[in-house]
């Protein structure tokens, strides 16, 4: 299950240009197939002929079709050497290479390309005999070698999830994981908390730190504690150890009744989490940072403090954050359409809350074979638990989000509002990035489908700052992220002469790749944007905002 692992990395909810999919958006590009397929019956005419060739051959025992090597559906030597299963994997691949083919000499644009592409894609990987005991001949011999007992376990789990998991196949054995034990275990406080929001502080773990604090704003759709994940993946740890003052800012699970928080209620607890922070360090600077949806609730921020005058925020750090999405981003972006926002946007007027559930399944099919098809066959086919990893246990913790909130990040992506300055009004102002001049840096990630790298790098265009860091990670999603010092493989690249010009072409012509984590070249550039090393201060909290529970808090436990 270690591809599972991967997968899951690059597979959390990240609420970047996917929040605007309806199901019309899927509708419509099935319905763009069929018409074609009826306006170019030659075409289909075509693909069928070549298909039954295919048939033919693998009928006689002439096909040449064969799995890609990395496919791990394929990985067992039946598909090789037994004739039923090769000849049954072969069809499947005849299929793909039909539909493939049909679809690249449909007179198409490039968007409905990847949108028939993708929506194609979603329904081959359906089809899949692996996805079946009869055609899985991996379940088939753990079948026989346990005497039924994986088909009896496999029930077992399949009824688990329908009773227990809102009807979703389990990515994650969740018993080996409980908070503040193993999971979010570094030491701190809640040392403020309302209805929204608590805030923690997190205790120094060295003799001097320095002056200027660190404040995370975590997503609204999944929990705090992926930045304290484990000690040995724990940016929180890496930062006390590094001599920084963390606070983190820690959501609440919305209920219906909270459906009315929007952006302008999110950004008001943002600042004031900045009141608190700046009241117990006794400092009116502090050091920003946000990921993925926290990412673009920080730029929002970011640009009401400017309008305010409000100069607290210091240096800026934004991961995996995408604030100027373009269809061609990636092929599930393709299918946003502007009336599949506004349908997304009615739907969330009329509810309290999406529930988190909800929007994990919708995720999910997005990417069925990493997401749906994988633990079907290793859940129910070979009856084994789901995989025991940290990352899929956080990623399972999703929350619901606020339907004002989901409707603010909608329209903010319809009207493109983060690269279109002074055309948008939100929470209380008129967004403006480009008078946000605080030292910004950036990250992607390599293989990141959530949020590409690419579109990431524009966010280093969107801002006034004079002095912007853009640091491309060898990894996916939250592998990008969570990528600590230790891993034989890591590395990174980074400009030169650290400039961001307009052109990635540009940026990638400059850069030079730095074995290891990037973690380490982080911390000198926020050592060098935190002030002066001062005494560990006596105890967390203030005398206004005392310390109360131990971190990771209540709201957590929602």
């Amino acid at each position: 299950m270690a591809g599972a692992f991967d997968a899951a990395n690059d597979a959390t909810m990240a609420l970047g240009p996917l929040a605007g999919l309806a199901r019309e958006d899927f509708i419509g590009a099935i319905g763009l197939m069929l018409r074609q397929t009826a306006t170019n019956p030659d075409k289909a005419f075509k693909a069928a002929g070549n298909f039954s060739e295919d048939v033919v051959k693998i009928m006689t025992g002439q096909s040449d079709l064969a799995p890609d090597p990395k496919d791990k559906r394929f990985m067992d030597p039946a598909w090789r050497f037994n004739p039923f299963f090769k000849a049954g994997a072969q069809y499947y691949l005849a299929v793909q290479k039909g539909v493939k083919s049909y679809i690249e000499d449909l007179e198409l644009d490039a968007l409905e390309r990847d949108r028939a592409n993708f929506i194609s894609q979603i329904i081959i990987d359906a089809l899949s005999p692996t996805n079946s005991l009869i055609g899985n001949p991996t379940a088939q011999k753990r079948l026989v070698d346990s005497g039924g007992l994986s088909l009896v376990k496999g029930l077992k789990n399949a009824y688990n999830d329908m009773v227990h998991n809102d009807m979703m196949v389990s990515q994650v054995n969740k018993k080996p994981f409980k908070l503040g034990e193993n999971v979010a275990t570094a030491k701190g406080s809640v040392v403020y908390r309302d209805e929204r929001f608590e805030l923690i502080q997190y205790a120094p773990t060295t003799d001097k730190v320095y002056a200027i604090p660190q404040l995370t704003i975590p997503p609204q759709i999944n929990k705090m504690y992926i930045n304290d994940l484990s000690p040995e993946k724990s940016v929180i740890k890496w930062q006390t150890d590094h001599g920084i003052q963390p606070f983190m800012i820690s959501w609440r699970n919305p209920t219906d009744d909270m459906g009315v928080w929007g952006m302008n209620e999110y950004i008001e607890s943002c600042i004031k989490a900045l009141d608190v922070v700046c009241d117990i360090t006794g400092i009116d600077k502090v050091n920003v940072s946000g990921g993925c949806s926290g990412g673009q609730t920080m730029s929002v921020l970011l640009s009401k403090l400017a309008s305010m005058g409000d100069t607290r925020a210091n240096a800026i750090t934004m991961m995996v954050c995408v604030l100027e999405p373009k269809p061609g981003d990636t092929e599930a972006s393709s299918l946003v359409s502007h009336n599949g926002i506004a349908l997304a946007r009615q739907r969330a007027a009329k509810k309290g809350v999406i529930e988190g559930s909800s929007l994990a399944r919708g995720f999910a099919w997005l990417r069925p074979n990493d997401l749906i098809w994988n633990y079907v066959i290793n859940n129910y086919l070979l009856g084994e638990d789901p995989p025991a990893f940290d990352i899929l246990f956080w990623n399972a913790d999703a929350t619901n989000l606020s339907s004002s909130l989901m409707g603010d990040f909608l329209e903010l992506f319809e009207a493109n509002a983060y690269a279109q300055p002074g055309t948008f009004d939100v929470a209380g102002h008129t967004l403006d990035l480009t008078k946000v001049t605080g030292d910004m840096f950036i990250l992607g990630g390599t293989t990141d489908h959530i949020t590409p790298w690419r579109a990431c790098y524009r966010s280093t265009q969107l801002f006034g700052s004079k002095n912007v860091e853009f640091i491309l990670s060898q990894a996916g999603h939250m592998q990008a992220i969570l990528n600590p010092p230790g891993n034989p493989k890591a590395k990174y690249w980074k400009h030169s002469k650290g400039k961001t010009p307009a052109d990635v072409g540009e940026w990638m012509k400059g850069t030079e790749e730095v074995a290891g984590s990037w973690w380490p070249y982080w911390m000198e550039w926020l050592h060098a944007r935190s002030g002066k090393e001062v005494a560990v201060p006596a105890t967390l909290g203030s005398k206004a905002y005392p310390p109360m529970e131990a971190a990771p808090g209540l709201y957590v436990l929602e």
